[in-house]
């Protein structure tokens, strides 16, 4: 794996991440259940789990470091800028989480390091 480094985190995701949120997951659920989700984000805790678990409980592949997203988030752990935490839903039905807003920063924060612990705001879907 990468070299370990400190990866700093805003204490906040910032608030451009929800409406992308709500972008991508308007691709797999409906518009009402959409707003239900992105208004628990909102309000919920944050959560913290390594990028490996994350990853292997989304079931995504592993965006490469040449994708220019990943490439720009590798450019603020490098420099020290904070990261905005992630957004996650736990898909109940398909039994996998979805990550929300956030891809290109996990996989960013895994090139650098699988175990490091990534502060995120994580829902069930079965609430809607």
């Amino acid at each position: 794996m990468g070299k370990q480094t400190d990866i700093s985190w805003l204490p906040q995701p910032e608030e451009k991440d929800y409406p992308a949120a709500a972008s991508y997951l308007g691709l797999i659920y409906p518009d009402d259940a959409v707003k239900k989700i992105v208004d628990r984000l909102k309000s919920a805790p944050l959560s913290r789990f390594k990028a490996k678990d994350i990853f292997r409980a989304s079931g995504l592949s592993l965006l490469g470091v040449s994708n220019s997203h990943v490439d720009k988030d590798r450019r603020k752990i490098a420099d020290g800028t904070p990261l905005s935490p992630i957004l996650l839903l736990r898909d109940e039905r398909a039994g996998r989480v979805v990550i929300a807003d956030g891809y290109h920063r996990m996989c960013a924060v895994y090139s650098y390091d699988e175990d490091a612990v990534i502060p995120c705001k994580i829902v069930s879907s079965g609430q809607e």
